[in-house]
């Protein structure tokens, strides 16, 4: 099956935050509060500065991500993003499509370079993925990240030039 990716719709958010909201109070991969309230999620992910996508199969939503500039100023051409997948979606090329997807865009709108600030070191297939996709761990944060089951691990930022 072919995996869509378009910007999100009103008709979406529901869809969106019943992928987004367990992931975050799983707590093992967003460095957020794991007890947001789900307006909280809804707070975050549709915030004004997030360009908000939606990945689909077959008119059902697999997926979500955010795009937008990493910081302001003299680093506002770098793109940052945030990145879900359904649970029942994952393992099928869905994160890669966003992704690539994502990287697509950023290019279009003028974003020269994507960074990730905070990839938990134990996300090994995020950290996997991106790698294939060309993106390369330029810095390690030491415990940066506590993990609701294994404790103190270390983040990564991860770093890819688009032009």
């Amino acid at each position: 099956m072919m995996t869509t990716i378009r910007p999100v719709t009103n008709a979406d958010h529901q869809a969106v935050l019943d992928i987004v909201a367990p992931v975050f109070a799983a707590g093992e991969t967003y460095a957020l509060d794991r007890d947001m309230s789900l307006q909280q999620v809804a707070d975050f992910w549709f915030m004004p500065r997030h360009q908000v996508f939606v990945a689909t199969e077959a008119d059902r939503l697999t997926g979500s991500f955010y795009l937008m500039a990493n910081q302001g100023g003299g680093g506002a051409h770098v793109a940052n993003c945030g990145f879900v997948t359904a649970a029942d979606s994952q393992g099928k090329g869905v994160a890669r499509a966003m992704c690539e997807y994502a990287m697509k865009e950023a290019t279009r709108q003028g974003f020269r370079a994507m960074q990730f600030n905070h990839v938990v070191s134990t996300n090994d297939r995020a950290v996997r993925l991106w790698k294939s996709l060309g993106f390369e761990i330029v810095g390690t944060l030491p415990q940066a990240f506590n993990h609701p089951r294994l404790g103190f691990v270390d983040s990564y930022v991860m770093f890819r030039k688009l032009l």
